[in-house]
């Protein structure tokens, strides 16, 4: 990839970080600890910024993967579910983490956003 100067095992390893903060942070000033409320999932979306079938696409492609991530069912993205590992069902949590690994991940410069549903 270009202009990354980590391996994409510390980048996954920083925005996991990052989730579990963000998570456990919405669970104590907005849970009281507990789990409550809507139920739910969240998860990252990873959008390549290069074709597959370029040189940089099939470099960008191969780092994501060394990364943990596979496609999704569009084969078009590349996703990352409850980054935060959160054992908790409240949606809100959830979607913090997310929010918090896609932030990183925006900063190594990958176009990554989080997304959610309810259950």
């Amino acid at each position: 990839m270009e202009n990354i100067n980590a391996t994409p095992q510390e980048i996954r390893d920083l925005a996991w970080a990052q989730a579990k903060v963000d998570c456990d942070k919405y669970i104590e000033q907005n849970l009281d600890g507990q789990d409550a409320f809507d139920c739910g999932f969240a998860w990252v979306n990873i959008y390549p910024k290069h074709k597959g079938n370029t040189k940089q696409g099939r470099a960008e492609r191969k780092f994501l993967r060394e990364m943990g991530l596979d496609l999704d069912y569009t084969g078009k993205r590349f996703n990352w579910w409850n980054p935060a590992n959160c054992g908790f069902q409240n949606i809100g949590c959830k979607e913090a983490g997310a929010q918090g690994a896609a932030k990183v991940l925006r900063a190594f410069g990958f176009d990554a956003h989080a997304d959610s549903r309810l259950d």
